[in-house]
């Protein structure tokens, strides 16, 4: 899967994104909302480069066009005509609309493609989440174990 937006490209993982992947995933303090951190090169190698399917997670790169770097992560997965969905920007260029962009791209770009619903996980304490799921026409639908999820009904969009 790739689309790009105004200012990014949304694309698989290649070898040469794994050690920047790393520099701000491993970053304990930024990712403290996150999961799927604190892991070795080999660890997100396997995961990253191996093959992806919706129905099992994707895990995609966001890629700064201007300048070929990666600047964060998407992840997707597919039940149905419903799509769970999450993100990560790199401590460099948070607060800068990339979320925003690529989220609203990837919601337009699986929509088109049959999708019905999105939904997404995050922890209350995660506000500037919260807020850009808000942004993007999301409301709170439960809470399940320590996560509050998000939905977006695109039939209501």
């Amino acid at each position: 899967m790739t689309f790009t937006t105004t200012r990014c490209l949304i694309r698989p993982f290649e070898r040469h994104d794994i050690e920047p992947f790393m520099a701000y995933r491993n970053d304990l303090d930024w990712m403290k909302h996150q999961s799927f951190k604190g892991l070795s090169y080999t660890e997100y190698e396997d995961a990253l480069l191996s093959e992806q399917s919706l129905q099992h997670g994707m895990q995609l790169a966001i890629i700064d066009q201007s300048t070929d770097e990666l600047i964060g992560d998407v992840y997707i997965h597919q039940e149905g005509t419903t799509y769970w969905i999450g993100y990560t920007i790199t401590p460099a260029r948070a607060r800068q609309g990339y979320a925003f962009e690529v989220m609203s791209g990837l919601i337009r770009y699986l929509t088109d493609q049959g999708a019905e619903v999105f939904k997404a996980g995050v922890l209350e304490t995660n506000e500037a989440s919260i807020a850009l799921l808000k942004k993007l026409n999301f409301t709170y639908f439960t809470t399940e174990l320590d996560e509050q999820i998000y939905r977006l009904d695109v039939s209501d969009m």
